[in-house]
């Protein structure tokens, strides 16, 4: 049985970021139940060639790529169709001011803040994927929520388990939240072992199948840094009643304790499929056929406190956090460039913390009041972290 949603309408979808994994799920669902759904916009970074065959099998009446330089290939592949193309950063934002009223914001990195702040500003249901917008801006993204009548929807699956398990309406009986983590490819090496490690062992994760910067983010465990900054956004609970807690087998995606002693998870096999449905289809759910967990296959759950002395990543995400204002938005910078320069081979792995760590520290800490204060800072600490990372290959 298929979706209906009010009145037997069709639920107007856009998916910023469709190339990507998120999107790509989020893609193979709606073609699950293509009667429930009908697709407004979709954008791509510089993939021109795999938004094309989407939109040919979509129909959107809008596709996107930000790289300007693949505008010609799109537009080409497209001729014919009936479908506007588009290219740069502006397309971005006005194809989420579309009329779209669900927005899958799947964009990577701080690229996706504006466009997935668009979509709040016009009160659009926002499935949010994307890290970095609660990271850099959560006090602006959470208070245009408010603000436009609009709903947030978390997809990471961490979040996505405490928006299930949560009593919203009774948050003062909340005692805890229990974010869980892999512990990524590097669980049990030591610091010194972690010096040698290649791009292809950390794009090699355990459980999940994500794109680059995310698995690089798990294996330094900065994708749960992360995740406890956009925690203490999401949902009512202060900072030092947000604990991490290392989970190898990524089954229970986390759990939420009360003041009576009680402990509610959310449990399901590692697959994203399962949390963007639980938003694609919001407030109902929809069937995902083969996606279920086997507990008595895996046998055996387990636990562990994280050592924040080998992934120090999680102490100065904490920080940043405990600091405010602009750390976190340098925190995020630093880090997508240090990440970025792993990739390409021109960084070692610990070196990621490192950079992210002396960039917090040159930075000036200054307020954020809007969102061109979140631009400035992004740009001053990604200018600062790449001048480090200049001169540590200097030295080198």
């Amino acid at each position: 049985m298929g979706l209906s949603f009010p009145e037997g309408a069709k639920r107007r979808v856009t998916i910023l970021g469709s190339t990507g994994s998120i999107g790509r799920n989020t893609i193979e669902l709606i073609e699950r139940d293509r009667s429930a759904f009908e697709v407004e916009a979709l954008t791509a970074g510089s993939n021109y060639r795999q938004l094309a065959e989407q939109a040919l099998r979509l129909r959107p009446a809008l596709a996107v790529v930000a790289d300007e330089g693949a505008y010609a290939g799109l537009r080409d592949a497209l001729n014919g169709t009936g479908i506007e193309v588009a290219a740069g950063k502006q397309a971005l934002v006005d194809a989420a001011q579309r009329p779209a009223d669900w927005v899958m914001a799947a964009i990577v990195g701080a690229a996706g803040l504006e466009p997935t702040l668009t979509a709040i500003a016009r009160g659009a249901t926002v499935a949010l994927a994307n890290k970095e917008c609660l990271v850099c801006a959560g006090e602006l993204v959470t208070a245009a929520v408010r603000n436009n009548g609009a709903v947030l929807l978390p997809v990471d699956s961490e979040h996505n388990a405490i928006f299930q398990v949560f009593d919203f309406n009774r948050p003062e009986s909340v005692d805890r939240i229990i974010l869980t983590a892999s512990g990524g490819p590097f669980r049990e090496l030591t610091r010194e072992e972690m010096r040698s490690v290649t791009r292809e062992q950390a794009l090699m994760h355990p459980n999940w199948e994500m794109g680059a910067k995310i698995t690089i983010d798990s294996a330094t465990m900065m994708n749960k840094g992360l995740e406890l900054i956009e925690a203490c956004h999401l949902f009512p609970v202060p900072e030092e009643r947000v604990e991490i807690l290392v989970h190898p087998q990524s089954v229970v995606h986390s759990l939420v304790a009360y003041r009576d002693g009680s402990v509610l998870a959310q449990l399901g096999a590692p697959d994203m499929r399962t949390p963007i449905s639980l938003a694609l289809a919001w407030p109902e759910r929809m069937a995902v056929p083969d996606v279920r967990l086997d507990l008595a296959s895996i046998g055996r759950l387990t636990f562990e406190p994280p050592d924040t002395e080998r992934f120090p990543a999680l102490a100065l995400a904490r920080e940043a956090l405990q600091r405010g204002g602009s750390h976190p938005i340098v925190l995020n910078a630093a880090n997508e460039v240090a990440v970025a320069a792993f990739l390409t081979g021109s960084a070692r792995f610990l070196e990621i913390a490192d950079i992210v760590g002396e960039t917090l520290a040159r930075v000036p800490h200054r307020p954020i009041e809007k969102i061109e204060d979140v631009i400035e800072v992004d740009i001053e600490a990604r200018a600062s972290a790449s001048r480090l990372l200049r001169s540590t290959a200097a030295v080198g």
